[in-house]
């Protein structure tokens, strides 16, 4: 039995005929009739008889007529929840970032959403490799993640929307002798030591495209995630990096130079599943973002 089956077996009870109850749930007859066998079907016991020439309910009929009276109020009650879940303009929103797109974002939204009435926010960072990205969708509303904007693109099952394409930076030491140049090019940091991502984020695959332009294997000596861990190691002559224009928090002791010779630029994408922005708190979270986007982008000019 499901819902409608139930709602035509109360209607019938209340007004005695298939064609009345046609005529009010706007169908035909014969469709009425139909639920009315497939219901039966279900009910070891008469739903339905004869009196002359009106179809009227029997007792087990009565009993489950009335039952579904229960049934569609609790339905009512679960749609109204639902709606009001769904418009709730504060409601608590769930949003994941890796480390610098955390460092960033997350100050600018709680600034921006902390007044009266505005969603709640529940931050976490997830530094995870490119691949396992996706799966976080499960636990959070939104989450933050970056990709090589030339690279794989994200799964259909997950909605991707880019917030920033960032460009992606040479960081070296103020003191540094190529500090001067206002361009580098793969030849002049190939014969460096470097500081780099782990294996599976994005940004291996630049420092993979300045080996193959130089013609050599870079010198790899420390692996970090967090950018500004590898700011420090940087200022302090551990090696050279890649490093995002916008969203790494600036050091004194470190200047950023552009690389030219390969694609060195990434994109900053939030990911969520289709049915997360039905809620109107999901949705102001993601206008937010945007706005967060062109702020930060903003700094640079």
């Amino acid at each position: 039995m499901d819902e409608r089956q139930l709602r035509i077996l109360r209607e019938l009870g209340d007004l005695g005929s298939v064609s009345a109850v046609a005529e009010a749930l706007h169908v035909t007859p014969s469709a009425i009739s139909q639920q009315l066998r497939l219901l039966q079907r279900a009910i070891p016991l008469p739903l339905t008889e004869r009196a002359g020439r009106r179809l009227v309910l029997t007792d087990a009929g009565q009993a489950l007529a009335a039952a579904a009276i229960k049934v569609e109020t609790a339905l009512a009650q679960a749609r109204h929840t639902v709606t009001d879940f769904a418009e709730n303009p504060d409601g608590t929103v769930s949003l994941a970032a890796f480390h610098s797109a955390a460092s960033a974002f997350f100050p600018i939204l709680l600034r921006g959403l902390a007044e009266p009435g505005r969603p709640r926010l529940a931050l976490a960072d997830e530094d995870v490799a490119q691949d396992r990205v996706p799966a976080l969708t499960r636990h959070y509303d939104l989450v933050l993640a970056h990709r090589l904007d030339h690279g794989p693109q994200w799964p259909r099952t997950v909605t991707a929307i880019t917030l920033l394409s960032e460009p992606l930076d040479v960081a070296l030491p103020a003191d540094h002798v190529l500090a001067s140049k206002p361009l580098l090019t793969p030849r002049d940091v190939a014969d460096q030591p470097w500081i780099t991502v782990h294996d599976g984020f994005p940004l291996m695959s630049i420092i993979e495209a300045i080996a193959s332009v130089a013609n050599r294997r870079l010198d790899i000596v420390h692996r970090v995630n967090e950018f500004a861990v590898v700011a420090e190691a940087v200022a302090a002559g551990g090696g050279l990096a890649l490093m995002p224009r916008w969203t790494a928090r600036p050091h004194p002791d470190v200047v950023l130079k552009p690389l030219g010779g390969v694609h060195a630029r990434r994109d900053i994408d939030v990911l969520h599943r289709p049915e997360r922005t039905a809620r109107k708190a999901v949705r102001t979270v993601l206008a937010e973002l945007h706005r967060a986007a062109a702020h930060i982008q903003g700094r640079d000019r």
